[in-house]
């Protein structure tokens, strides 16, 4: 069966230079500007961004910053850890919102 995303694509992302290279420039500065070593390192910064891979979903950031996290050093058991505070947070969030469907409800039912 076919996919949606296919791996080979993530080799394409410098392609969206092609319709505005200046906004591509700067994006891409800012981009690598973002990854470099500061007050985290780019180790942290790699499972930061698997684990926000995860919460938009993207196929082709969990692949990048898969290798990313090995890369500058990370093993598996750290990088599970990064996709369950993901999901934590991301769960809480969907929780938190139901005040929100009480706060409706509540006034519905008056």
């Amino acid at each position: 069966m076919d996919s949606y995303y296919h791996s080979h694509d993530l080799g394409k992302f410098t392609e969206m230079g092609k319709g505005n290279k200046a906004l591509w420039e700067k994006f891409s500065a800012y981009y690598n500007a973002v990854f470099e070593e500061g007050a985290l390192s780019e180790r942290e910064k790699a499972l930061i961004a698997l684990a926000v891979a995860h919460t938009v979903q993207c196929p082709y950031c969990i692949d990048a910053y898969t290798q990313a996290s090995l890369e500058q050093g990370s093993n598996i058991e750290e990088m599970t850890e990064a996709v369950h505070v993901a999901c934590a947070i991301r769960g809480g969030a969907s929780l938190v919102h139901g005040v929100q469907m009480r706060n409706v409800a509540e006034k519905l039912s008056m």
